[in-house]
């Protein structure tokens, strides 16, 4: 009964959502973080990234999730990076044939997709062990999660460094662009501040919920010794 409920999946809007919010592979899990440091210098980068690992995350999700009754548990992390890399390999093709500018500012870090702990560890964790529909679900709403994150480290690093979105220029002429910020440097202490801000958000949120959940039962406690005093009259 127990192994049953556990593989029960969640239905395909909680897990987009738990992917972008609540389980989001680089804001919550930490992990990911090589692209996400790497090439998140500008907001255009981010999001070829995100999009790219999203492809590979979702078709890798589904093929192993078909064969998942047929690979041999002895066999299985073989086999999953056989699928991951089979397509990492035909983005990166259809990258360099219709996208050679993205392709090109991505370089090197199509090919690491392969390794990426975030595919490996939704094969492992989730593909694995469900059927295809779930599986689909959960690559667009972890690879959407990863875009979000991508999206804004590279959204604070492009304006901080370059003044600019998108390449347009957002910055008045007067803003001297801080170079730290296309830097690696400026990589890790723009993950630091969003990290701690979801921190203290998640942090008041508890504290709320602590607060609500200790007035209720204040209330109940309330009521409960008032209706014993008054059965005691």
């Amino acid at each position: 009964m127990s192994a049953k409920k556990e593989l029960t999946p969640n239905t395909p809007v909680e897990r987009i959502y738990n992917g972008i919010a609540k389980e989001n592979p680089v804001l919550v899990q930490m992990i990911g973080m090589c692209p996400l440091l790497a090439v998140t210098t500008s907001v255009s980068n981010g999001i070829g990234m995100g999009l790219t690992t999203m492809v590979v995350l979702v078709l890798s999700n589904i093929l192993i999730s078909l064969l998942r009754k047929v690979i041999p548990n002895s066999l299985r992390m073989p086999c999953y990076i056989g699928v991951i890399a089979s397509f990492v390999t035909v983005t990166e093709l259809a990258l360099k044939a219709y996208l050679p500018s993205l392709y090109e500012a991505l370089g090197l870090y199509i090919p690491l997709i392969v390794v990426n702990c975030i595919i490996m560890g939704r094969a492992e964790a989730f593909a694995g062990k469900y059927p295809v529909v779930p599986a689909f679900f959960d690559g667009i709403g972890m690879g959407l999660g990863f875009t979000v994150g991508l999206v804004i480290l590279g959204a604070v690093r492009e304006l901080l460094g370059a003044g600019t979105l998108l390449g347009f220029q957002i910055m008045p002429s007067s803003f001297q662009p801080i170079n730290m910020f296309i830097m690696a440097p400026g990589a890790f202490f723009v993950l630091a501040i969003v990290i701690a801000i979801i921190q203290k958000r998640n942090a008041v949120k508890e504290e709320k919920a602590a607060a609500a959940a200790k007035k209720e039962r204040e209330q109940i406690l309330a009521a409960t010794t008032g209706m014993a005093m008054s059965a005691g009259k």
